[in-house]
């Protein structure tokens, strides 16, 4: 099976976007960052609901997305810096886990949360499934660093 990865120096790009959108949370949340920017919408709909239009809007919150997202997905697309046998597996098992635990925090949410808190919820399911792959993936890699490391 080929392997589709990006190359590793990817992952530290990756890895800026995705302070970069951290900071841009906190940024947003906590200090109410906002500035407008005149966007092009597809489907739009605030006070009435237009399609194919321009307006102005605050860009803040699509910008801290949009950061998080393709620095997340970055990350999660390229090699690791030394590749070894044992990461496919890893790959593919993290996959599979994130997957259960994502949907299991959706099944959650949709029984216990309600209101805008569940949009908050859907908003985080952007990304959280490439954050559950990534802890998966590394608590594997260490479990197995620290097998070799027992067996030495």
């Amino acid at each position: 099976m080929k392997n589709f990865l990006i190359p590793y120096t990817w992952k530290l790009i990756g890895l800026f976007l995705t302070l970069s959108g951290i900071i841009s949370a906190v940024f947003y949340l906590w200090f109410d960052f906002r500035f407008t920017l005149p966007v092009f919408a597809v489907f739009s709909s605030f006070l009435e609901t237009k399609m194919f239009t321009t307006f102005r809007t605050n860009f803040a919150d699509d910008l801290t997305l949009l950061l998080l997202i393709s620095g997340l997905a970055l990350i999660v697309f390229s090699k690791e810096k030394i590749e070894s046998e044992n990461l496919n597996s890893f790959r593919a098992r993290a996959i599979t886990n994130a997957l259960i635990v994502n949907n299991l925090f959706l099944f959650l949410s949709i029984l216990f949360v309600f209101g805008t808190g569940f949009i908050a919820v859907l908003v985080i399911n952007l990304f959280s499934f490439s954050i559950f792959y990534l802890i998966f993936f590394y608590i594997m890699k260490q479990k197995e660093k620290g097998s070799i490391n027992l067996n030495k």
